[in-house]
């Protein structure tokens, strides 16, 4: 049975509340204005998103591209100067797996469906959420997924709505014969999904067993690929991770009781791989209370979450240490969490010695590749998207001035601009 979710209240829900997000951005827009005009930024030490660091480097940026990124010359560029000296520069975030829509409600507890919340609040709610994520220096997110995404991921592209690039699967897919699987394949994509999302085990507070067979699995990655659709599984136990793999799924999420087997058969297959490090759990953790008494937010699961972070810990760890493995980053922020996107670079840097550089080519190039945007975003370079961050300090020596965003830039447009970030032209 296909489940044919009406999504009219939500367009109405954006329509109503579209005169408030057009008060929010007037003062955005009217002290930043189009920026299509070429502009230059100066840059003492850039991180390019593809594995390199660069000293004293101008990027020219103009109609939402970048045009050049050459050695900073002995004049000041004409025309408009952003001067990020002293700071490092790096190609905007991205975060492989976030749910842009959770929220905390005006109780302090999770919304959910029944708990009063009109569908305007709940919008509003979502557009905080991504104007926060991409403050933070996350100027794509990849959300699998809720059917509210489609017109948040909308507004941002089209009504001028400040947050992140968007990618959404809608509402992911659970359970069904493998021919209702495939219909539902269709449907998403009709319905203007992204790529699909499949739960192929449990919670990781029910256990993480596998849910959904070889056979249903197959069914739904196989009809996706056919329509050009990329696949991102939700996967804990070994065994379904490996039963996603030989179905020829794009990417496995989670990964909590992963293998050296299943590691090396994603490996050899292909298969993208993201795991969380912390984020996911210390918030649901730090939250208990917000969520307490909701579904499987129980003591069992509270629980098995704390039994959780150092078996993520070394998941992180025995993936990096696979070869050929393409281990992405995603965190699976929830309410509470948006905006604390770069917390897991702290876990995989801190917690599972990973290379800061490696993270953060995870977080830049590699995640677009995954995506299917490896040649507009995710590094600095000529013809791409001029999706530019600037952090005080540097994560290669110190990986939390990842915290410290105080510059971003999304398709040519600052969004963000600390105080004396933008320098005049000198004559």
């Amino acid at each position: 049975m296909i489940d044919n979710t009406d999504v009219r209240p939500v367009r109405a829900a954006w329509q109503r509340c579209s005169l408030v997000a057009a008060l929010v951005m007037a003062g955005t827009a009217a002290s930043l204005g189009a920026q299509n005009a070429p502009m230059t930024i100066r840059a003492s030490t850039l991180i390019d998103g593809r594995g390199n660091s660069r000293t004293n480097v101008d990027i020219v940026v103009a109609q939402g591209k970048i045009l050049s990124v050459t050695p900073t010359s002995n004049v000041v560029p004409a025309g408009q100067y952003i001067d990020l000296r002293g700071r490092t520069v790096m190609p905007g975030l991205i975060d492989a797996h976030a749910h842009i829509t959770w929220y905390f409600n005006r109780n302090g507890r999770f919304h959910t469906n029944d708990d009063g919340d009109t569908p305007v609040q709940s919008m509003l709610a979502a557009a905080a959420n991504a104007y926060a994520t991409l403050n933070a220096g996350f100027t794509t997110i990849q959300s699998p997924g809720a059917s509210e995404d489609a017109d948040l991921r909308d507004w941002i592209a089209t009504q001028g709505l400040p947050g992140p690039r968007i990618l959404t699967s809608l509402q992911p897919l659970q359970s069904g014969s493998p021919d209702t699987l495939r219909a539902r394949v269709n449907q998403r994509k009709q319905q203007g999904a992204d790529f699909i999302k499949i739960f192929a085990s449990a919670s990781i507070r029910e256990g993480g067993a596998q849910t959904m067979s070889d056979e249903q699995l197959a069914a739904a990655c196989g009809e996706a690929r056919r329509l050009g659709l990329r696949t991102l599984v939700h996967a804990h136990s070994a065994e379904s991770m490996k039963a996603a793999t030989l179905a020829g799924c794009t990417q496995i999420e989670h990964g909590i009781f992963a293998t050296q087997e299943v590691l090396d058969l994603m490996a050899k297959k292909g298969t993208y791989f993201d795991p969380q490090c912390a984020l996911v759990f210390r918030n649901y953790l730090d939250n208990r209370v917000k969520y307490n008494g909701i579904g499987n937010y129980n003591a069992e699961g509270f629980a098995s979450m704390e039994k959780a972070l150092p078996l993520a810990v070394a998941t992180v760890q025995k993936a990096n240490a696979t070869p050929k493995l393409k281990v992405l980053y995603g965190t699976d922020a929830v309410a509470g969490a948006h905006g604390r996107n770069a917390e897991d670079f702290l876990c995989r840097v801190q917690q599972a010695h990973e290379a800061p550089m490696h993270v953060i080519t995870s977080a830049t190039s590699l995640n677009a590749e995954a995506m299917g945007l490896g040649t507009s975003i995710g590094s600095i370079t000529a013809g791409y998207e001029a999706d530019i961050i600037a952090v005080d300090g540097n994560p290669l020596t110190d990986i939390t001035a990842i915290r410290r965003v105080s510059f971003v830039m999304k398709s040519g447009r600052v969004v963000r601009n600390d105080p004396v970030a933008i320098a005049p032209a000198k004559r």
